[in-house]
């Protein structure tokens, strides 16, 4: 009897012990248990997870390695000169991959690539500095095909230490969490819980906490209506607008509050105050820039239901397709419709056809994002499409001449 009294106990101290590790345990997603993470969003989103995989929303950080790194590392390749004396050379090691800095061909500094931010105009990189992020001095941009210097630095001037904010994370990545600093003197940047950080804009950044969506749709499959998630269809168009804008309305406000707490249907108003914009003003062009002011400024948006998701579906690679866009504009401007193009008599119908986006929403030179050079500290040939829907007679002149065959 006294054998079965122990037995019993020691069974019950493990029941207990197992009680206390499950009510302890961390959740599986570092946002709290009220998250699903996106791996299991996949399970029965396997399609648009797959493809979105390929957006820059997903790509918008990704740990570095040499699959997600897209400059050269070889021999003179990977080489950007500061000056005659000083360069940066970028390094494949037995530790990893690094940018290093030699002065006078000798060793100074040396960082990892730890982190790759952006990756399709280009890349900058950031490294873990005890807890702190910042980031190397040299990226790789995509039209240049090329190594050039950060933005933010000036020619001339090496140094490894440019902090990263938690208002640049926000935008690049769908959570992290920041630690006490306790000696800010010393570490000179914010400092951020290297564990709760969650790459690139995942399925739950947009559509909100899924936890609960998902335990009800196992439990009842039968229901086919989505339960417990945000559906951005839903919402009106202010609100789809505050989801895009989050990231794509300016930085140049004040936040009230960390933006990795919005989710769809919240006021963007209530997170960061609104950007005081005047003129129309499409020559500092920015993706993080006043793109939802500069729509929101268009007649084609005043004059109808318009909004992001008219034209963007952030679930596929749509980069570059200029003809799936003007396709998007015929649906409203067709010959049958109102307003068909005016210079439907002086070219060519197909020309028009594919061309809607080329004269009335151009790529133009950024002067925002920008790619330093040695001896400069920007070059216009960084081009972003402005979302300010208008006639631009430059971009006119161009197609015009193309019709011509010059």
């Amino acid at each position: 009897m006294k054998k079965i009294n122990v037995v019993a106990a020691i069974c019950a101290i493990m029941a207990c012990f197992v009680y206390m590790q499950c009510k302890t345990a961390k959740p599986a997603d570092p946002r709290g248990e009220a998250y699903a993470g996106a791996a299991t969003c996949a399970k029965c989103h396997s399609a648009i997870s797959n493809s979105s995989l390929h957006t820059a929303h997903y790509l918008a950080t990704v740990p570095a390695n040499l699959s997600t790194i897209h400059g050269s590392f070889a021999k003179n390749a990977n080489v950007f000169d500061f000056s005659p004396s000083q360069k940066i050379v970028m390094e494949k090691r037995d530790s990893g991959l690094f940018q290093t800095y030699y002065l006078n061909g000798k060793e100074v500094e040396s960082h990892r690539f730890d982190i790759v931010l952006g990756g399709v105009k280009g890349e900058s990189y950031l490294y873990w500095h005890g807890n702190a992020l910042n980031q190397l001095p040299v990226s790789y941009y995509s039209m240049q095909n090329q190594w050039l210097m950060s933005p933010g630095y000036m020619p001339g001037q090496v140094y490894f230490n440019r902090p990263i904010a938690t208002r640049c994370m926000e935008c690049h990545a769908s959570n992290i969490g920041g630690i006490p600093d306790k000696s800010p003197q010393l570490t000179g940047g914010e400092q951020f819980d290297k564990g709760s950080l969650v790459y690139g804009i995942d399925c739950e950044k947009c559509h909100g906490p899924g936890a609960r969506h998902v335990e009800f749709q196992t439990n009842y499959p039968e229901v086919k209506t989505a339960k417990y998630i945000a559906s951005f269809k839903s919402l009106p168009r202010e609100r789809k607008l505050d989801v895009c804008g989050v990231c794509h309305s300016g930085n140049k406000s004040p936040m009230l509050r960390s933006t990795f707490g919005f989710a769809p249907g919240d006021t963007l108003a209530n997170y960061k105050l609104p950007e005081m914009v005047g003129a129309i003003d499409t020559g500092h062009l920015d993706v993080h820039g006043n793109q939802i002011q500069l729509l929101q400024s268009s007649k084609c948006f005043m004059g109808s239901k318009l909004d992001c998701q008219t034209c963007h579906d952030t679930h596929q690679n749509q980069r570059g397709n200029l003809l799936l866009y003007s396709q998007k504009c015929l649906g409203c401007h067709s010959t049958t419709k109102h307003n068909y193009c005016k210079m439907a008599n002086t070219i060519d119908a197909q020309l028009i056809k594919t061309n809607c986006v080329q004269c009335h929403m151009p790529a133009l030179p950024s002067r925002v994002i920008i790619a330093p050079t040695q001896t400069k500290s920007a070059s216009a040939d960084i081009l972003v499409h402005t979302h300010h829907i208008a006639i631009y007679p430059q971009q006119v002149k161009k197609v015009l001449a193309m019709a011509a065959g010059k």
